[in-house]
């Protein structure tokens, strides 16, 4: 089954959640129309369905491979980049005095999605390589800027993000990787980090590394590690590219999906030492890592959406395809597995759970543009106090939404989804690695709730509950019978939310290990509740303004997930609330063989 670019629905999330509209009107994103949004969306769509997705499957059998020291890419693989790069994609959201198109981050959150929903694999380059710009945007000196941001931005070269070390995966204080100053303003960089995305392939002829190290002063803990851009060629100053750097791939990580994308350990200074760049400040590196942090967190949340939605479309292409039993309303056997009740339910389940979660991601690319495009800085301030706020909840449940979705959509496909053969089962292997990396999802829901719930004493999550509190009272005021029990069930979601975030700013300062407890259905309350409010706020645009032919679908949508999903919220806050007591009385002696 080819893959079909949702364009339109991802156009009505970027309408009706991402307030895409309002935002043109206002002038946040100056020279930027709808008109051109869709078609940029559809021609992206048309190269994700033309030239990534046929490599798909063959990538995922083939693999990538390290041969006499450097990473081959699949068949097909650097012809497609190529292509990519040439067709000016890889430019899209990138500053314009580097040779990026500056479109906004919402626009590229969206055709990200669906460059991964055709090739997760694939998908990656591309997303190190944003990160990277990011990072050197930001924190580069001039120099680093003019040398290596062009090449980055055009595609030629890419980018990677090297954090993790054998001994040093999520806790980033027990780095050992060391930088030592040569005198001339460059570093001498030693170590090794492993789970490297495109640490290293032969589809451009520079890479470009940012990496975590230590200087030899450097006091311990994360408030001792700087950054540092590491070439895999040196670069001249005039541009040109000069001798090997003293990096190598010592290895490939045999991973349980995304195989064609080339995740490597890599050796820095096996002889003299690989020479660095600083980044930033000297002991300040992790702030400027997080830039790029962050806005990989929000990548890989699309990620999750994107995986969802095409194992929806295979999970729905198998289900009208397939014959087997007979209706429970009569007539003659076997019906398409559709008309049964229970797959009914999945594929509803499915695409409600994708369409949330898509909604969030797009709201949080949206205050991310605007802490940057705002017209005043108290505007650009609290949308940056948002866009802190929401990209916990945006990674984790956006990736959990895209586990969960595939693992649906194999049951749905049944013995067939077990099987290679229908592709099922890729895309469950490959969504499993979403809600570990770029922090875990327990780390996020932690981030969440230890930090982010607090920013302002709390006003900004008041303020936001305050937002999906309109939302809601639109909906019951709106008194469409098609709405069903929305409002309701919705309000009740808020409340179990609202009641929730209290008890956690109560207990943050007396009781934090409760607070930690509870965390992970925290995030998962504050995801269906934020989800099934912006799918409500779809439903009232839809049912306003006709849609086309899937206002009904949208509006079904909203209801089923507010009766049967948000109806889940109360239970979660007493899991937060109260399920610290249960989980603590099982001592960690138990838990040993």
């Amino acid at each position: 089954m080819a893959y079909q670019a949702p364009v339109n629905d991802i156009l009505f999330a970027l309408r009706s959640a991402g307030g895409l509209d309002q935002l043109i009107e206002n002038g946040v994103y100056e020279g930027l129309d709808l008109d051109t949004v869709e078609a940029v969306l559809s021609e992206a769509g048309r190269f994700a369905g033309e030239v990534l997705e046929p490599l798909n499957r063959p990538g995922d059998r083939q693999g990538s491979k390290l041969v006499d020291g450097t990473v081959v890419t699949p068949d097909g693989w650097g012809e497609a980049y190529r292509q990519f790069t040439e067709a000016g994609w890889s430019a899209l959201p990138c500053p314009e005095e580097f040779g990026g198109q500056g479109l906004p981050g919402i626009v590229s959150s969206a055709v990200c999605e669906l460059w991964n929903a055709s090739n997760l694999a694939f998908g990656l380059c591309p997303l190190l390589t944003q990160g990277a710009i990011d990072a050197i945007h930001i924190g580069g000196s001039e120099d680093l800027k003019a040398r290596f941001l062009p090449k980055l931005v055009s595609g030629a070269w890419t980018g990677t993000m090297n954090l993790t070390e054998p001994q040093a995966g999520s806790d980033l204080a027990l780095l050992k990787s060391r930088a030592v100053p040569q005198g001339d303003g460059t570093y001498r960089i030693f170590g090794t980090k492993i789970f490297i995305t495109y640490g290293d392939h032969e589809m451009v002829e520079n890479i470009v590394h940012l990496v975590l190290a230590r200087l030899p002063d450097a006091p311990e803990g994360t408030r001792g590690i700087s950054l540092f851009l590491v070439p895999k060629l040196m670069v001249n100053a005039d541009g040109s590219l000069g001798s090997r750097n003293d990096v190598v791939c010592g290895g490939l990580e045999d991973k349980i999906g995304i195989h064609a994308s080339p995740t490597c350990v890599m050796n820095f200074g096996e002889k003299d030492g690989a020479v660095g760049y600083l980044v930033g400040e000297e002991n300040k590196g992790l702030a400027t890592m997080f830039i790029m942090m962050n806005a990989a967190r929000l990548a890989v949340g699309v990620q999750g959406v994107a995986i969802a939605d095409r194992a929806t479309q295979r999970a729905i292409a198998y289900a009208n395809e397939r014959r087997q039993g007979r209706s429970m309303g009569g007539g003659e056997g076997p019906v398409q597995i559709v008309e049964h009740a229970d797959v009914r339910r999945m594929l509803v389940t499915m695409q409600a759970m994708t369409q949330a979660a898509r909604a969030i991601c797009l709201v949080t690319a949206r205050e991310a543009d605007l802490a940057q495009r705002a017209s005043d800085a108290e505007a650009r301030q609290q949308a940056q106090a948002r866009a802190a706020l929401l990209t916990p909840v945006a990674k984790a449940f956006s990736t959990d939404i895209g586990c969960e979705v595939a693992s649906m959509g194999v049951q749905v496909h049944g013995g067939m989804g077990f099987v290679e053969e229908t592709g099922a089962a890729q895309y469950y292997r490959d969504a499993r690695i979403l809600p570990i990396y770029e922090g875990t999802n327990g780390i996020q829901a932690i981030d969440l709730v230890a930090r982010k719930l607090p920013l302002g004493d709390g006003k900004v999550l008041r303020c936001y509950l305050q937002d999906l509190g309109a939302i809601v009272k639109d909906v019951r005021e709106s008194n469409r019978p098609e709405f069903g029990h929305m409002g309701e069930r919705l309000g009740e979601a808020l409340a179990a939310l609202g009641e929730a975030s209290m008890w956690i700013g109560e207990q943050l300062k007396k009781n934090p290990e409760a607070v930690l407890a509870g965390a992970s259905p925290y995030l998962r309350l504050f995801g269906i509740t934020a989800g099934g409010c912006y799918l409500a706020q779809g439903a009232l645009l839809a049912a306003r303004d006709g849609v086309e032919t899937d206002a009904a679908r949208y509006v079904g949508l909203a209801r089923f997930f507010a009766e049967n999903m948000a109806v889940a919220a109360p239970g979660l806050a007493q899991s937060v609330m109260g399920g610290a007591d249960s989980l603590m009385s099982i001592p960690t002696s138990r838990l040993s063989i």
